[in-house]
């Protein structure tokens, strides 16, 4: 028996105990529903072997292939990984279209007497309804955008925001990317496609009666592209403006930017090609800071000769009304738990 899912709050509120995702390994990094783990039927080579196979030989003799490799990784799974699961399991499988893969899983899976179900259109089904609900539909959400100088902590105003029982979406954290041009982060972003799933599976969660704060972003946040609804609202969201000293923002971002500042080379890299658009004698300026071990210094220079010029200059292209202006003098622990505090008293008059 195949399960159909009319919508992604109806998936996400599932009851099974466990969702397997049983493409290849490839398939699963790729993207997954949320919450998923692997256990591959064919792994990569396998795939392509049998795919080859359909293709140049004969479809009879793929599918004789397939179901060997399909039962003997899955008796292993079962042997291996399943072992622990007592009567009462109850697994939720899929594969890339609810066919062949998944259904031979599920089929040996009930055999036992566990619980087993298996999603009517697999994977295929699932990133339709992500893509209408991303791509197609209106959000039905109000959203409000943390706005402010590079360095002014908005990202961890989200967290302190958070723990008040406020509803935020933390973008950067979702893409794994700090948002700017030296904002990568360890482990690499995402795929796009896994980028929207976790995206939706956070969203879905949200309180449409409640407005959720997320941090101003442009329309990519390093190379993942904000999805056109969500971009739609976060243009047209109102605004609340943090503003902090360049003395703080510069403390700040030496905290959290150590990994990178600590890299010479990876600067060099980064910096280099805005000789176009900086001049060269301020892209020198900032390699003899680089040369130096000055990180105070350099991150200084880079908001102001960089980053400062780049927010002002975007900031008179928007058109978004800001609701509230928030002064931070400090923003270490303490002064953005204040800070969390006004906004929260600004968001509960909206």
């Amino acid at each position: 028996m195949t399960l159909k899912f009319s919508s992604l709050a109806q998936l996400y509120s599932h009851e099974f105990d466990t969702v397997i995702d049983v493409r290849s390994p490839a398939e699963f990094v790729e993207d997954h529903m949320p919450g998923a783990i692997n256990l591959p039927v064919l792994n990569d080579e396998e795939r392509a072997r049998v795919g080859t196979m359909y293709v140049q030989q004969s479809p009879f003799l793929a599918r004789k292939l397939g179901a060997a490799l399909v039962f003997r990784n899955a008796a292993d799974h079962i042997e291996n990984r399943l072992s622990h699961h007592e009567g009462d399991w109850k697994p939720l499988v899929y594969c890339w279209r609810g066919g062949q893969r998944s259904g031979s899983f599920g089929w040996m899976l009930q055999q036992i007497g566990w619980r087993a179900e298996v999603v009517e259109g697999g994977y295929r089904s699932y990133r339709r309804m992500v893509k209408q609900y991303l791509y197609d539909d209106a959000l039905p959400y109000r959203l409000v955008a943390l706005d402010g100088y590079t360095g002014t902590a908005k990202t961890n105003l989200l967290a302190h925001l958070q723990t008040l029982g406020v509803q935020v979406v933390d973008l950067e954290g979702l893409a794994n990317h700090r948002g700017s041009l030296l904002g990568e982060m360890p482990g690499g972003q995402p795929s796009q496609k896994a980028f929207e799933s976790a995206l939706t599976a956070a969203l879905v969660e949200m309180d449409e009666a409640r407005p959720i704060v997320v941090e101003a972003e442009s329309s990519k946040i390093g190379s993942l592209i904000l999805p056109p609804s969500l971009w739609s609202a976060l243009c047209s969201a109102p605004r609340i403006q943090i503003n902090a000293p360049i003395e703080a923002r510069t403390e700040y971002l030496v905290s959290a930017y150590d990994d990178i500042l600590s890299d010479r080379e990876r600067l060099r890299d980064r910096l280099s090609p805005l000789r176009l658009h900086r001049g060269h004698d301020v892209v020198d300026g900032w390699l003899d800071l680089i040369d130096a071990g000055d990180k105070r210094a350099l991150t200084q220079a880079l908001m102001e000769q960089h980053y400062d010029p780049a927010y002002a200059k975007s900031r008179k292209a928007q058109h978004a009304e800001v609701i509230a202006q928030i002064d931070a003098p400090s923003l270490d622990g303490k002064g953005l738990s204040a800070t969390a505090e006004q906004i929260e008293r600004i968001l509960d008059q909206l």
